[in-house]
């Protein structure tokens, strides 16, 4: 298709969207709850003629010479479909934020102000590889009573479109527009750029996959975007810690999902604790497959560890790759963490509480933590039910990305005929 009808096509989905958005904000919960239960009946329904258009997007994938890891990650299997049918109930069965009154106060002119949680408007999310996306964020801005956009990658193309199918016939059955979810069907990135210029119609983008796709949408779009470029997490080991509880944090944080943006990158240590606290460590570590990359003072104590590079300072390996340095104080190691982190997830080991709550005021992440590992910064670990993912921004969230995050307060006044003196 010619650049200027791919151009022609987005604009006039986006204004669909605005559109279909105004009366989805009213729509009541009930309602919502429905369209998501009847698209988890039908995606069990049509399990057959679903795994047929991702299998042509698997065939594509394989002529492409696509990694077995991407296949993977692009395959509906049957646990797949399982679990977004899993997901479905799950956020059909969380309180719906939209319409909640809060903080009502009366005021000495005589009226009463107060903020009520209202929806985003229409959302635009463009996303890499994993079909199963698709249904996870459509649910999740959907009982926000937000309208949304979806953009997926090029080689879940035929997956992405009958998955938002199916969805659309939900919302159709309960007499909704099945404008609230679209997805856009032109696999070239001139859907993206214009998808991004839509300000009048679209009111937030959410980008994920990896930190190029980030930084273009960012540096392209004239829409607000939440923003979440990588996650290098850090751990650090205070002088008065418990070893063993230092220990089980950086396995787990380290070894349980290596690759996943709530892993631990980097280790740094106390040095009154690392002569006793390094050996158990790295023998843990290695036992578990991890190669160690240490600055000078910790070869110095472990001396089987990598000499570390300065490009291994700040870097997401995403794999069972961790960088250890010792540190002089709890000070430099909040210096490293300013330098090097990603503002996503920092945790300190410590029996210190007044270190434990400084290192809480003071450390800039969208999570920071005593004595837990890094993994639980997840949206179902802090409860909110699911996430759309993790913002590492501060406007308007911080964090993983509930449905509340979906959503924005406007304020309401109560009078009985006040004017203003």
């Amino acid at each position: 298709m010619e650049s200027k009808d791919i151009r022609a096509s987005v604009i006039e989905m986006a204004k669909k969207a605005r559109a279909a958005s105004r009366p989805l904000a009213a729509v009541p919960s009930p309602v919502k709850d429905r369209v998501l239960l009847r698209t988890a009946e039908a995606l069990l329904a049509r399990r057959e003629a679903i795994a047929a258009e991702n299998e042509l997007d698997l065939a594509a994938g394989r002529g492409k010479g696509l990694s077995p890891a991407m296949l993977d990650r692009l395959a509906l299997s049957e646990k797949v479909i399982n679990s977004m049918v899993q997901g479905l109930r799950e956020v059909a069965a969380l309180p719906d934020p939209v319409g909640q009154v809060e903080q009502m106060k009366r005021r000495p002119s005589g009226i009463t102000v107060g903020r009520m949680r209202v929806p985003l408007g229409v959302v635009g999310m463009i996303y890499e590889s994993r079909p199963n996306v698709t249904i996870d964020a459509a649910a999740l801005c959907l009982k926000a009573g937000n309208a949304v956009l979806l953009r997926g990658g090029s080689e879940a193309i035929h997956s992405n479109l009958a998955l938002a199918g199916v969805l659309q016939e939900a919302l159709a059955a309960e007499g909704l527009d099945p404008a609230c979810v679209q997805v856009i069907p032109f696999t070239d990135r001139e859907a993206v750029n214009v998808l991004l210029v839509q300000e009048e119609s679209i009111d937030l983008i959410i980008p994920r996959g990896g930190e190029g796709l980030i930084r273009f949408v960012a540096e392209n779009s004239r829409i607000p975007v939440l923003k979440h470029y990588k996650g290098v997490c850090h751990v650090y080991v205070d002088q008065d810690a418990d070893i063993d509880m230092a220990v089980r944090i950086c396995i787990n944080g380290k070894v349980q999902r290596p690759g996943v943006c709530n892993a631990l990158e980097g280790l740094l240590v106390h040095r009154g604790i690392a002569p006793s606290l390094l050996p158990a460590m790295a023998a843990a570590l290695r036992e578990a497959g991890v190669e160690l990359r240490g600055c000078p003072r910790s070869k110095a104590i472990v001396p089987e560890m990598t000499a570390a590079a300065d490009g291994d300072w700040g870097t997401e390996f995403l794999d069972l790759i961790l960088a250890v340095k010792v540190v002089d104080s709890m000070d430099e190691a909040m210096r490293y963490i300013e330098q090097y982190g990603s503002q996503h997830t920092e945790v300190i080991v410590t029996r210190s509480y007044a270190n434990a709550q400084r290192f809480l005021r003071e450390v800039d992440a969208s999570a920071v933590m005593v004595n837990a590992s890094t993994r639980f910064n997840d949206g179902g670990q802090f409860g909110l039910g699911a996430e759309i993912g993790i913002s590492t921004t501060k406007l308007h969230a911080y964090g993983p990305m509930g449905l509340e995050e979906l959503t924005t307060r406007k304020f309401i006044v109560y009078g009985d005929g006040e004017v203003r003196a």
